[in-house]
């Protein structure tokens, strides 16, 4: 359910369950953090007492040992060095809780401790994501800009990681900048901008695995860590301790290992298909050859069918001569008949020809007539061309009489013009005095001008006392609904609101002016929409709620979450809670019945006592579980509280306390812890009388406001008075200010005129001069078209005596062609005549060339057909393939004829029905099995000679793979059960060995008890707290083989019995620092302690060498009196709504200082 919160990283369940605050001996303020976060400080009455510089202290400081005291003086001398990767410095700001803070982590071990919530893992988070890796190996938010702190657009995080002397000869500094908008991350290297991807190859280089759980293990993945297979622990450790070579080869052998499976299950299967297609192939043998005989006899059969058109060539070739015979014989008889003809055809060819020529002689006479009517034509339209010039002349000089009479007008207007002009001049105007004028006219602005001023500062007041009127009219409704409010339960309780949040309040009352701006409705916070049924539960009810849950919106869709965000952040409101509940109560069932809950001493479901919209109610019961939150009037006893604790039911309240069981399911069924709080006296559904002297305070003020408001209306009235009378005044002034401008403009208007008279004397004398000289020109022109028209008259009787010419011309053209038509007549008798005569003598030869004609056709048809054949024969012997039916075509007797073909193909094929048909896929069946084998017996021999090559290079890989992990593991081994054995248990590491490498795991055995076998870790035999301790200590039998410079464990103590937790603590502050058990009287045993872990004896004055890599302890509780040895460095967290604002006032370095000189002087009075 999505919240929209002042933010916070763990939900208020999470916070809720942290237990009473443990002290640690010389916590060490290696930072300062943000003391305005959000998140806040736990309290417990009793449990801390006050140093002189105010800050809290547990009791549990003052029960150390004095062993412990002057180990702990000692440890401020020790220094040691950082191993080349190791965190120097890890600086951060806007993320996720903190706003600035910066981190001095020690080289070896450090305890970074604190109450839950208030920023331990955050460090944890921005190692991952400083150095480049994903949110994913986090197991928290999926985007990374969503480690950026509520209210910020950015975040930054900077570690500076150790040198190594060789490619870096100073620390290397690491910056990473996360952006809100984009979700994208910015990263620089020694203030150079890198990419993602380069800085975690640096990483890298420098043995970093934030990706490998054995070095990385952060709160949130520790579940993953504990559900790791064998195999997958095989890997990391891996990752974690070998060589990249070892890796490698073992991703060789699981590779080559498939590839053999692969072959060889290839192999397996070849070989069976092989078997079984030779003896398939053994069977069908007999069969095929009687198959092939018949083929051959098919064979022979389509051979003699592709014979075919070679018998028919020859068929059709003698057709062919003997056509070509028959048309000889026709045209020899076709010439002889011409020529017993050709004297009674003579004449009437000479006939046709006199008729051919009178033809052509009447062709070419129609022709003269028509270019003698084509010549007639051309003088027609010529005489017509010279009468269009004709007129247009006449309309010519029409025109220029026409502009002569008009410039004739011209002439007399311009000479009146003159005239009037030189009268005008003799006449001078008055004069005219323009600055007298102006001056007047400014004065009457400037007069109009005060009177605008003067209404607009009117208005202006009248503006504001109506304004004022306005604001103070809505003051008396509001003081008018307050009073109103102050008698009804609503307005108590928005009073309430009100002084619980002003922000809240202020968009509560928006949201009730806005709702229909809403998908659905929204509800305001339970203060105001809840209230419990019976006043004598209330103390209890309202002790189950914090108060943010109390004043939080309720929403019911996404789009209505967003508008509601929107609107608080654009009225700048804090401190806005909004959750989304789309469901009703349906899916809040109680856990047990009504009996047993009941019988567990209950009178209600917290739920049965609210009232109020279900959606609401459904909030509370996602947020605070009141439906499965218990209620009673009497305390529970001591078989309740049992019963209770083996029970579904996690939460209950009573008159006194309220219980909250927490279960950490991933450490086991028993890891459980019970925070019991006081209950707290209600103060919000609470009755309360009116509040007399608010009441009183409202009344007073309704009166005063009501008395402003009148001497409001009357201060308009008059402004508007005034403005009216200032109105006049302009009006006066403008009608004024007209009459001087228009005297003026008459006046100006005058003396320009006079001024312009001999301007305008000389142009219109010039324009008279222009008149007189285009008279002229309109005469010349008139005498120029009259000369044009005599010309055109000429013309026009020479076109004229050529037309009737012509017209002549064509009359005796006409009567030639009368003449030729007549001939032609005659003629065309003449040869009808004579055609009829010899018609006889024509059908003979006509009926002699038809013949000759279908003979023709005849001998080229038989010439086709036969070429065609001979094209498809030469096609077939040429396009070869077959060389058997070649060689058979060429064999062919030159006399077989299409029908002794025909005859010999039905002779074989009345032969082959005698044979049995069989399946005819048999043979092609028979050759393609046969090539299969082929195939199959080829790629066999391919594949076991992969398979003896694979054999070859895994043992090869396997030889050096294979010791180098058995000595690795064996270290390991070693380590492990040294670490059992100083906690009285017993354990090993092994590997589990398989044909496959892929299955390759590492077996973890282990005995927590004296007369139990070892047996292997797994979920089902170890309890949680026992699967943590071996965790814990098989990541620290990596510690002398590890290769990465730093470690991080968050939280892996939690689900551990306090014995079991000692024990851990002490053996890895042991290996981080580079003790061995002490005391101890077995030399020994102390000494393979030393050579298992790693570790050498270390003077006490040597600063440098000490334990193995750097190391991260993240918890929230500690057990008292625990092992601290040198080179440790503690890291205490302290943040939250409650811490002062002054630094300078929260400075435990200081308090650790000043508890150290008390201890001192105590010891010293003990000692006298």
């Amino acid at each position: 359910m999505p919240t929209a919160i002042t933010p916070r990283r763990r939900s208020r369940d999470d916070r809720e369950s942290d237990e009473a605050d443990c002290g640690f001996p010389d916590m060490v303020s290696s930072f300062q953090p943000e003391f305005g976060s959000n998140k806040r400080t736990r309290l417990h009455d009793g449990s801390a007492s006050t140093s002189p510089g105010g800050t809290s202290l547990t009791n549990s400081y003052h029960s150390q040992s004095s062993l412990l005291q002057s180990e702990t003086l000692r440890s401020q001398g020790a220094r040691r060095k950082y191993q080349p990767g190791s965190i120097v410095r890890v600086k951060l700001a806007n993320f996720v809780t903190y706003k600035a803070v910066e981190f001095f982590p020690g080289p070896s071990l450090n305890m970074v401790i604190g109450p839950n919530g208030t920023g331990k893992s955050t460090l944890v988070c921005a190692i991952c994501l400083g150095l480049g890796w994903g949110p994913q190996h986090l197991g928290r938010a999926k985007e990374v800009s969503e480690y950026v702190k509520h209210g910020s657009q950015e975040a930054m995080i900077e570690i500076e990681l150790a040198k190594d002397g060789k490619r870096f000869k100073d620390n290397i500094i690491i910056q990473c900048i996360i952006k809100r908008e984009g979700n994208k991350s910015i990263y620089s290297v020694d203030g150079k901008p890198q990419g993602k991807k380069a800085v975690v190859d640096l990483a890298r280089s420098l043995s970093i695995q934030i990706d490998n759980l054995c070095q990385f293990l952060p709160q949130d993945k520790v579940v993953e860590f504990a559900a790791m297979t064998p195999v997958e622990l095989l890997r990391s450790t891996q990752r974690a301790v070998a060589s990249q070579e070892m890796i490698e080869m073992h991703e060789q052998l699981k590779d080559l290992g498939k590839k053999q499976k692969d072959a060889q299950a290839k192999c397996t299967a070849d070989q069976d298909s092989l078997t079984n297609l030779e003896s398939r192939q053994r069977g069908q043998e007999a069969d095929v050859e009687r198959m092939r005989e018949r083929e051959q006899a098919v064979k022979h059969v389509s051979y003699l069918e592709a014979a075919r058109p070679f018998a028919a060539y020859r068929t059709a070739r003698l057709v062919h001569m003997a056509a070509k015979d028959k048309r000889k014989e026709a045209s020899e008889e076709l010439d002889k008949l011409r020529n017993e003809v050709e004297p009674s055809l003579r004449a009437l060819n000479a006939k046709q020809r006199y008729k051919d020529q009178i033809e052509k002689v009447e062709a070419e006479r129609r022709d003269a007539i028509r270019e003698a009517e084509r010549r007639a034509d051309g003088i027609d339209k010529k005489f017509r061309d010279l009468q269009d010039r004709h007129n247009e002349g006449v309309a010519q000089y029409e025109a220029e009489r026409s502009k002569g009479r008009e410039k004739k007008q011209e002439i007399a207007r311009h000479e009146d013009t003159i005239r009037r002009l030189k009268r005008q001049m003799e006449e001078q105007p008055s004069e005219l005095d323009v600055q007298a004028f102006n001056e007047r006219i400014r004065e009457k602005r400037r007069v109009i001008q005060n009177c605008h001023d003067q209404i607009t500062e009117l208005k202006s007041k009248q503006s504001e006392l109506t304004s004022q009127g306005r604001e103070k009219k809505l003051q008396v409704q509001q003081a008018e609904k307050e009073l109103a409010k102050l008698g009804s339960q609503a307005g108590k309780q928005e009073k309430k609101l009100q002084n619980a949040s002003r922000d809240t309040a202020k968009l509560w009352d928006w949201v009730q002016h806005h709702q229909d701006e809403f998908e659905k409705p929204v509800f305001g916070p339970p203060i105001v929409e809840c209230s419990v049924k019976e006043p004598r539960y209330v103390d209890l009810v309202e002790s189950l709620f914090q108060k943010g849950i109390m004043l939080s919106f309720t929403v019911q869709t996404k789009n209505d979450f967003k508008k509601l965000s929107d609107v608080a952040e654009s009225q700048r409101l804090s401190e806005i809670s909004i959750k989304t509940m789309g469901d009703g109560l349906e899916p809040f069932q109680p856990l047990v019945s009504a009996d047993e809950m009941r019988r567990f001493g209950f009178d209600y479901w917290a739920l049965d006592l609210l009232e109020g919209p279900e959606r609401i109610l459904a909030m509370l019961c996602a947020e605070v579980h009141i439906h499965a939150t218990g209620v009673a009037i009497r305390d529970t006893n001591n078989k309740q509280f049992e019963m209770l604790q083996n029970s579904p039911i996690s939460a209950w309240v009573t008159s006194k306390s309220t219980y909250k069981i927490n279960r950490r399911r991933e450490y086991g069924p028993g890891a459980t812890s019970t925070q019991v709080k006081a209950v707290r006296k209600a103060a919000v559904w609470t009755e309360q009388p009116v509040d007399l002297t608010a009441k009183k305070a409202l009344q007073g003020s309704i009166a005063s406001l009501n008395e402003e408001v009148v001497a409001c209306s009357a201060d308009i009235g008059e402004a508007q008075t005034r403005i009216l009378a200032w109105r006049d005044s302009i009006q006066t002034a403008s009608e004024e200010e007209k009459q001087l401008t228009a005297e003026k403009t008459i006046k100006q208007k005058a003396i320009g005129e006079f001024k312009a008279l001999p301007t305008k004397l000389a142009a219109n004398e010039d324009k008279l001069s222009s008149a007189q000289a285009a008279i002229s020109a309109i005469r010349d022109r008139l005498r120029a078209i009259v000369d044009q028209q005599d010309l055109i008259a000429m013309e026009r009787a020479q076109v004229a005596l050529d037309y009737a010419d012509a017209v002549e011309a064509f009359q005796v053209c006409h009567n030639s062609l009368h003449e030729a038509e007549i001939l032609l007549i005659e003629a065309t008798s003449d040869y009808d005549v004579l055609k009829a005569r010899n018609s006889s003598v024509a059908e003979l030869l006509r009926s002699q060339q038809c013949q000759v004609d279908e003979l023709v056709k005849e001998t080229n048809d038989a010439q086709r057909e036969a070429h065609s054949l001979l094209v498809t024969c030469r096609r077939i012997l040429a396009a070869g393939g077959d060389d058997e039916l070649l060689n058979f075509l060429r064999r062919l007797p030159e006399g077989q004829t299409t029908e002794d073909l025909e005859a010999e193909i039905d002779s074989e094929k009345a032969r082959l029905e005698l044979m049995h048909e069989g399946n005819g896929g048999v043979i092609k069946e028979y050759e393609a099995r046969q090539k299969k084998i082929d195939s199959l017996t080829s790629r066999l021999e391919e594949i076991k000679f992969a398979l003896s090559e694979l054999d070859d290079k895994i043992k090869e890989l396997r030889d050096q793979w294979e010791p180098h992990l058995d000595s690795l593991v064996g270290k390991i081994s070693e380590a492990f059960s040294f670490n059992m054995e100083q906690i009285s248990c017993a354990g090993e590491v092994g590997v589990y060995k398989d044909e496959d490498f892929d299955q390759w795991a590492i077996q973890i055995r282990v005995k927590f008890r004296e007369h139990e076998p070892l047996t292997t870790l797994d979920s089902h035999r170890q309890s949680g707290g026992e699967r943590a301790v071996s965790t814990i200590f098989y990541l620290m039998s990596l510690q002398s083989l590890t290769r990465s410079p730093f470690r991080v464990v968050d939280e892996i103590n939690q689900g551990m019995d306090p014995r079991n937790e000692r024990l851990v603590h002490k053996r890895m502050v042991g290996i981080a620092c580079g003790i061995v058990d002490r005391p101890s009287n077995n030399t020994a045993t102390t000494q393979r302690g030393k050579e298992i872990m790693g570790d050498e004896e270390v003077d006490s004055d040597d600063d440098t060498g000490r334990g193995g890599s750097q190391y991260f302890l993240i918890t929230p509780k500690l057990l008292h009196n625990l092992t601290y040895e040198r080179g440790m460095r503690v890291l205490c967290i302290a943040s939250g709504e409650y811490m002062p604002a002054e630094r300078s006032r929260v400075d435990f370095k200081g308090c650790v200082e000043l508890m150290k000189g008390l201890r001192a002087g105590g010891m010293n009075v003990a000692a006298a």
